[in-house]
């Protein structure tokens, strides 16, 4: 297989040192080349592209953010940022995602003693990012939120579970744009290290009329509420009285991440069957597939994103090959498609 090439930009030469080292350490990594700042970058851009570039924030000339948002408008490809500014959980991480980086790594504080621990995280993430899919942004969002969707009275004991990972930090956001002021009971698993999700749920909550939160233990599922299982927490629905709520608990990581969506998807399977609707979105790696299984097998009208509109086209086709999915709809179509179903079993139950 043809090498992943990597370009370094970095003002540290002791950090392109580093990275290079690590880059060169793997026979299926190839260094494109190393750049102190954002306009030599551009100058070795202008002749090759690389399959990926891990890039700083704070540079001289030009800091990254403001490059990484130039390169996405003009020649989008994919793009690690590798930064001590870009804390889980920042403001910075969270633009730096919305301006199309596949994915944020904080620098530890001292790299030259974690090096052989690190080289594995940061290649792994290398190699994801390498297979992601980068599109230019669109208006998709906004055009769907123009959409005006009757909000009917739909049956508020439904529940729609969400998986997403990788590239789901966008999605989401055209995926609740659909939702024309009215959203069923909504639980999601996105993965995301602990404090990004309170930024991220603080952030959507401002874009839309429903409420968007980070999920606490014992919160109810309602019609209009969105609960975002916290990072480092794996969340689940339990039945509490009348009242359907969240647990939320710290078992072991299940496929390598906490919050896992397949402990999410389960418990909606036992308490919902019928009455719930499984979503997957954009992905790395086959967490969700198994309990959306469980919710097909206990009547649930389960969809997918298409892989077209992917940036990780992993969990999605996991899911497509267990058999759980009903229906692989293209990003833009799928919050339409779920209010259509609900409609539709609203009026079968009537």
């Amino acid at each position: 297989m043809k090498p992943i090439q990597v370009l370094i930009v970095d003002d540290s030469m002791m950090m392109r040192k580093i990275l290079s080292k690590m880059i060169r350490s793997a026979p299926e990594f190839q260094l494109m080349g190393e750049a102190s700042d954002p306009f030599e970058a551009r100058d070795m851009l202008m002749n090759q592209l690389p399959d990926v570039m891990i890039l700083d924030i704070e540079m001289p000339k030009m800091d990254g953010l403001t490059f990484l948002e130039k390169v996405m408008n003009h020649k989008p490809f994919p793009v690690l940022i590798f930064s001590g500014h870009a804390k889980s959980g920042s403001q910075v991480a969270l633009q730096a995602l919305e301006l199309g980086a596949v994915d944020i790594l904080e620098k530890p504080q001292d790299l030259t003693q974690s090096f052989d621990e690190f080289k594995e995280l940061i290649l792994s993430k290398v190699k994801m990012a390498a297979r992601s899919r980068v599109k230019i942004k669109s208006n998709a969002g906004s055009a769907l939120a123009s959409q005006k969707i009757q909000a009917l009275d739909y049956d508020q004991t439904k529940c729609l579970a969400v998986a997403s990972s990788t590239g789901g930090t966008e999605a989401l956001k055209v995926f609740f744009a659909g939702f024309n002021g009215w959203i069923p009971p909504t639980v999601v698993a996105q993965h995301m290290p602990k404090g990004f999700t309170k930024t991220f749920s603080d952030h959507l909550a401002k874009m839309f009329p429903f409420e968007i939160k980070e999920a606490q233990d014992g919160d109810k599922l309602q019609a209009n509420r969105v609960l975002l299982a916290p990072g480092d927490y794996h969340m689940e629905v339990i039945k509490s009285g009348l009242h359907f709520c969240v647990r939320l608990h710290q078992e072991p990581l299940l496929h390598g991440v906490r919050p896992a969506a397949d402990y999410l998807m389960k418990s909606v399977a036992k308490h919902f069957g019928r009455r719930s609707v499984g979503v997957v979105l954009t992905g790395m790696g086959k967490d969700g597939a198994l309990g959306l299984l469980e919710m097909k097998k206990a009547g649930s009208y389960n969809i997918a994103q298409s892989e077209s509109t992917c940036v990780v086209y992993g969990m999605p086709a996991a899911a497509v090959q267990l058999n759980a999915i009903d229906k692989s709809l293209d990003l833009a179509d799928m919050s339409r498609h779920v209010l259509e179903h609900l409609k539709k079993k609203s009026a079968q139950a009537a």
